[in-house]
């Protein structure tokens, strides 16, 4: 069964290029940049598995985004990555973190 991941980020340039280069075809790959991003993908999905949220989301955001998937889910991950490697550091982190769960 194909996992899904959400990633999350203050620019969707930074996700679209990191889903673009995640070379795991068994991956459902969505993305966003809100909260609402976070409510419409678990609207429109039976299971997010992990969510990756970089930092240039603001912190209370990024607060409230976990809350909600909280809320929602009882079996999604999150993941957040650092400030200090930069928008750069979000491919590297997500890639990172699912070599991890292989």
């Amino acid at each position: 069964m194909p996992k899904t991941i959400l990633l999350l980020g203050r620019k969707g340039i930074v996700v679209e290029d990191a889903k673009s280069k995640i070379d795991m075809p068994e991956l459902i790959i969505l993305g966003g940049t809100c909260l609402e991003d976070v409510r419409k993908a678990f609207a429109n999905n039976a299971r997010i598995d992990y969510v990756f949220s970089g930092a240039g989301i603001d912190l209370d955001a990024r607060l409230e985004i976990v809350r909600e998937i909280f809320t929602l889910s009882e079996t999604t991950t999150v993941h957040l990555k650092d400030g200090g490697s930069g928008p750069q550091g979000f491919l590297p982190f997500v890639k990172g973190v699912l070599s991890g769960l292989e």
